[in-house]
């Protein structure tokens, strides 16, 4: 049965499924009995995302958005069958990322040059384009009125140059897709959460990483809704931990920075034992082995996009 997580103000996630469970989560909007949703998953959430509706007692015709963070296909992969499912709704999306859903073969192939051509088609599927006119193009502070609620949304790049967090001021909550870190479920301690950023490629950015957070603590939220996974709390000590961290992940790239075959190794090395240090410190009982295997694809994934981060930051 599929697990609904429901939180105040309208505000609810499910898993999308996509990995492992509670890995990656799509979240919902609803007032007035009209619907956002904020990420998309892959094109296998969309059973997940039609039972959710159907459970919450709503139908296609109530969708009015699919927001899009950013459009890694872990976050956008089903952006494409979303919108087919539900005709009437309109795709909201950063004006970098626009494109890239008019037309996926680029970012398919930026995907593939990552994780290797056959695992995105296992992972992803056929990723489908958007008609350009169902596409809503929103730069910095555009506002999206959903019922009786209006949600804003924020250019905020550091993990991607197409990222945008989106402000529910109803709900004193921000949906922060990747710029406010990962927070797994599995390191839950004590009724405490654990974040760690996430320094992916191809555009990592640290300097705009860091203003990007310090631009989503000025509106005081509540709560972040994370896609990597849901509801965080006690949000001052996780900005604080989030800019300690990513100087870290820079301190490391640093320090690794001589060239040779094995600089991608060296890096991954530091940022694995860099974790493992963190978890310990946070007071959490799993043991290395089972972190290192809980993050093993984050770990890979910013190990990459700081070796790019210094190719291109010293050009």
């Amino acid at each position: 049965m599929l697990e609904i997580f429901h939180y105040e103000y309208g505000i609810s996630a499910i898993d999308s499924g996509y990995i492992r469970p509670r890995h990656a989560a799509i979240h919902f909007v609803v007032d007035a009995g009209r619907v956002a949703i904020v990420d998309t998953g892959t094109n296998d959430s969309l059973p997940r995302v039609e039972a959710a509706l159907e459970a919450m007692g709503l139908a296609a015709d109530n969708v009015d958005y699919v927001i899009l963070t950013h459009v890694h296909l872990d976050h956008a992969g089903g952006a494409g069958s979303l919108m087919r499912a539900f005709p009437g709704a309109k795709l909201v999306v950063h004006p970098r990322g626009a494109r890239h859903m008019a037309d996926p073969s680029k970012l398919v192939a930026g995907a593939a040059a990552v994780y290797g051509s056959s695992e995105v088609r296992r992972m992803y599927g056929e990723v489908l384009p958007i008609p350009a006119e169902r596409i809503i193009e929103a730069p910095h502070e555009t506002v999206i009125r959903l019922g009786n609620r209006e949600l804003l949304c924020l250019d905020t790049p550091g993990h991607a140059r197409h990222h945008i967090c989106i402000v529910d001021r109803s709900a004193n909550a921000i949906f922060s897709g990747d710029t406010f870190g990962l927070s797994y479920r599995e390191l839950d301690t004590d009724g405490r959460q654990f974040v760690f950023p996430t320094t992916t490629p191809v555009q990592f950015d640290p300097v705009a990483l860091h203003a990007s957070i310090d631009l989503l603590m000025s509106f005081h939220p509540r709560v972040m809704y994370l896609t990597h996974f849901s509801e965080l709390r006690d949000l001052e000590l996780h900005a604080a931990e989030l800019h300690r961290q990513i100087d870290a992940h820079v301190a490391i790239a640093r320090r690794e920075a001589r060239p040779g075959s094995d600089r991608h190794a060296r890096i991954r090395a530091n940022l694995a034992h860099l974790l493992v240090n963190e978890v310990e410190r946070f007071g959490c009982r799993l043991g290395p082995a089972e972190v290192l295997k809980l993050w093993e694809s984050d770990i890979e994934l910013n190990a990459q996009g700081l070796d790019i981060w210094l190719d291109t930051s010293a050009k």
